[in-house]
C-alpha cells in the first residue's frame, strides 16, 4: 500500500511539469510562432519540434536534478533519466581488443552523432537505404553516455538493426555513480590493468515509434533483450577472440516499459561476460 501511494505521488510530481509545458506550448509558443509562419500546419510542426526537443527535455532534466538515483541500475537510462535498454552483456579486454573482436564478428562501429551523420541517417530512412554505421542515440550508465557502440544491419532497412552500447567500468565524473562502477568491477577478473570490463546493453531495433515522455521520434526496441544478448555472444564466440564465456546473476527477471509508446522490454536478470584473448606482442 505504501509503495502504491509513493508511486502515485511520484507520477503526480512528473505530471505537473508536463502540464506546465503543455500550457506554455499551446498558449505561448504556438501563438508566437504562428505570427511569423504562413500556415497553421507549419506552425504546429515547429511548435511540436520546440516542445518535444527543447521544452520537455529541459523540464525533465530539471526534475532529475531533484530526484537522484539511489540504486544500482541493471539498465541504462535516457538523458532524461527514464529506464531504457537492460544491461545484459559484458566484455573483458582493452578497447582495441573489443573493437577487433566486434569487427571480426561482422559488427560495425557506430558513427558519432553529428549534423552530418544525423542527416545521412535521415536520408537513409527516407530512401530506405542501408547505413551500416549509423549513429546511436545517447543512453546513460555511470552518469555518462556510452563510450562506444556497434551495430549489425538487418538487410537494407535502416530501421532494423542489431546494436549494442558499451560503457567502460573504470571511471565516472559524478560521485553519485561511483558505487555503480564498483558494483560492476567486482565481476571483472582480467589480471592486467589495461584490460577492463565493458558493460553492455544489447538490443534489436525493430521499427520506429514515439517516445512516451517527450513525443520525440525514435527506434522501437524488440522486447526480447535476452535473445539479442545471446545472438551477440554467439557472434563473438564464432571468432577466435573469445577464450571463455561465463554467466552471472545480477538480479531477478524483470520487465521495463520501453521509452516508445506501447513498447516493453524483458530481461532474465542474467549477464553474459566474454573474456577476450590477450593479443600477442
Amino acid at each position: 500500500m505504501i509503495a502504491y501511494i509513493a508511486r502515485f505521488f511520484k507520477r503526480i510530481v512528473i505530471l505537473v511539469p508536463g502540464l506546465v509545458v503543455a500550457y506554455v506550448a499551446v498558449y505561448n509558443v504556438f501563438p508566437f510562432i504562428d505570427r511569423f509562419l504562413p500556415s497553421d500546419a507549419l506552425s504546429i510542426v515547429v511548435t511540436y519540434i520546440i516542445t518535444a526537443y527543447v521544452l520537455i527535455p529541459v523540464a525533465l532534466r530539471f526534475f532529475r536534478l531533484v530526484i537522484k538515483p539511489r540504486h544500482i541500475p541493471v539498465y541504462s537510462t535516457t538523458p532524461d533519466g527514464f529506464a531504457c535498454d537492460p544491461v545484459n552483456i559484458g566484455v573483458v579486454g582493452t578497447r582495441e581488443q573489443l573493437i577487433l573482436a566486434m569487427e571480426a564478428a561482422g559488427w560495425n562501429q557506430a558513427d558519432r552523432r553529428s549534423l552530418r551523420s544525423l542527416a545521412k541517417m535521415g536520408l537513409a530512412i527516407l530512401f530506405n537505404d542501408s547505413y551500416p554505421s549509423a549513429p546511436f542515440s545517447s543512453l546513460y550508465l555511470f552518469g555518462r553516455s556510452q563510450d562506444i557502440g556497434f551495430e549489425l544491419p538487418l538487410g537494407q532497412n535502416p530501421l532494423h538493426r542489431h546494436h549494442v552500447r558499451f560503457w567502460a567500468s573504470t571511471y565516472t565524473t559524478d560521485r553519485r555513480y561511483r558505487d555503480h562502477v564498483f558494483f560492476w568491477q567486482k565481476h571483472h577478473n582480467s589480471g592486467t590493468s589495461d584490460r577492463i570490463l565493458w558493460v553492455g546493453a544489447a538490443s534489436l531495433d525493430s521499427g520506429i515509434g514515439i517516445i512516451r515522455h517527450n513525443a520525440q521520434i525514435t527506434h522501437m526496441i524488440d522486447p526480447d533483450t535476452n535473445k539479442e544478448r545471446d545472438f551477440l555472444v554467439q557472434s563473438l564466440q564464432k571468432t577466435k577472440h573469445v577464450i571463455k564465456t561465463r554467466r552471472i546473476k545480477i538480479g531477478a527477471p524483470y520487465s521495463l516499459r520501453n521509452r516508445v509508446l506501447t513498447g516493453y522490454m524483458h530481461a532474465d536478470g542474467n549477464m553474459k561476460i566474454c573474456e577476450l584473448r590477450v593479443a600477442r606482442p
